[in-house]
């Protein structure tokens, strides 16, 4: 691997555009996140069944 500065610069340039790009992508993250976090909260449960009226036999 060479060491000339020119590539290390290259290299920096790329990784500081990918950095731009990733923090475009948190807010959508955290987004998501919190609308599934507030959408799991909504579950009903599952209803307690009355075993007088089904008629169920054991």
């Amino acid at each position: 691997m060479s060491d000339r500065p020119d590539k290390r610069n290259e290299w920096r340039a790329i990784l500081h555009v990918q950095a731009r790009v990733a923090v475009l992508f948190v807010p959508v993250v955290a987004s998501l996140l919190i609308i599934a976090a507030l959408a799991g909260n909504g579950r009903k449960s599952v209803p307690d069944v009355d075993r007088t009226v089904t008629g169920s036999v054991r």
